[in-house]
């Protein structure tokens, strides 16, 4: 039988950092994972660039049962103190919006930095988990590869999103085995779906990018809308739909900079003639415009004739459309995970389970889930260091 003083499971962002930040004189970390290549979620992140991290990140930026759970760990890891480790690595980077941080070049920069990092611990991938056992005095896991004890272990092999790339609930059984609770989880930062009479619109739109606002849930964003063959897509509804549930009517604002109906009213008497698709056309996509007036029978209408009613309809349909998705796209396409592990039963400062000494969850799996724009990134980040130094 194989011992190590630390085994890591799941070789992602939190795993192959803990392993670097656990690294003692004399200590033996392995880190194993299931699939093929190290950091897969790193490699299709920020379009191939990788959103790192965020300088805006805070504790309320995290969704979570308990709202301040990470900020321990946020504070003694954040932000910065990446951006310090990607500068000594010498990869160039840039911030796109709201303290989004991206590489100039190929994600893979940041997975090489990890693996250079932990120099010292050991990697082995392609090594199927199968079992984790306690026997009073250290873990036994049960491989492809035999059996490995270990006198501690953490576990960082994420959540349910996007099982193409090795995805599973395995740390949730791991958790429950050990009698930890869990928040129910779901698919979140994910598109939404929609039923057939909200997608006659959205089908022959499919493509169509609009700045648009939404307020829901205590959650309130304003970004690209993406109108897509399923339904709603883009950074805007991606964030909404962590707050969102099935059920619910969302109210989105089309021309947050814009009263339409008070500007449609103003034109008439300016440029009369022309017709209301192109007068709403000065606010909205040329093909959005013209399918909201195809939807309210104004397709050949004169803005000079239309009553003050009327336009103040056409004013709601876009500053107030209220649509009910029907689902999401699931756990497919979802950029992470929402609920996990209760925090209730970890320690904020270690990432430790309370019950059971030596083992520990990090990353993903536990119930911290970030904004879009690096967020979860920077958990991963925060989270794994604490163990890793703990």
């Amino acid at each position: 039988m194989e011992q190590v003083d630390l085994l890591i499971l799941g070789a992602g962002a939190a795993g192959l950092f803990c392993a670097g930040s656990a690294l003692r004189q004399g200590r033996r970390v392995l880190v194993l994972d299931h699939a093929g290549n190290p950091g897969e979620k790193i490699r299709i992140s920020g379009g191939g660039r990788c959103n790192f991290t965020n300088l805006a990140t805070a504790p309320d930026r995290f969704l979570s049962r308990n709202p301040r759970f990470s900020a321990s760990a946020l504070s003694r890891y954040g932000a910065r103190d990446f951006v310090r480790l990607v500068d000594q690595a010498g990869i160039s980077w840039h911030e796109k919006t709201q303290g989004q941080l991206f590489c100039d070049g190929k994600a893979t920069q940041i997975t090489r930095m990890l693996l250079d990092r932990m120099q010292g611990a050991e990697l082995r991938m392609q090594t199927a988990l199968h079992t984790v056992s306690h026997d009073g005095i250290g873990f036994m896991v049960e491989t492809s590869a035999g059996t490995v004890r270990a006198a501690q272990l953490v576990v960082a092999t994420g959540g349910k999103s996007i099982p193409k790339i090795g995805a599973t609930g395995f740390a949730y059984d791991i958790a429950a085995q050990f009698g930890l609770r869990m928040v129910e989880t779901r698919a979140a930062l994910v598109p939404l779906t929609f039923a057939e009479q909200e997608l006659a619109l959205c089908r022959p739109l499919a493509g169509v990018s609009v700045e648009a606002e939404i307020r829901h849930g205590g959650g309130g964003f304003r970004d690209a809308l993406l109108f897509t063959h399923r339904g709603l897509s883009g950074p805007v509804i991606l964030q909404i739909s962590s707050f969102w549930t099935p059920g619910e009517t969302l109210r989105v604002n089309l021309a947050p900079d814009h009263d339409i109906a008070s500007e449609l009213k103003a034109g008439r008497g300016q440029a009369g003639r022309v017709s209301v698709a192109s007068a709403l056309g000065r606010f909205l996509p040329a093909r959005l415009a013209a399918a909201i007036c195809e939807e309210t029978g104004l397709t050949q209408a004169r803005l000079a004739d239309q009553p003050n009613k009327r336009l103040e309809a056409i004013g709601a349909r876009v500053n107030g459309w209220q649509v009910r998705p029907v689902g999401t796209e699931g756990y497919r396409t979802a950029e992470v995970t929402l609920g996990g592990i209760d925090t209730r039963d970890l320690d904020a400062r270690t990432m430790q389970a309370r019950k059971m000494p030596g083992l520990f969850f990090i990353g993903e799996c536990v119930d911290v889930t970030g904004w879009l724009g690096g967020y979860n990134f920077q958990w991963a980040w925060a989270s794994a260091d604490a163990a890793g130094r703990a």
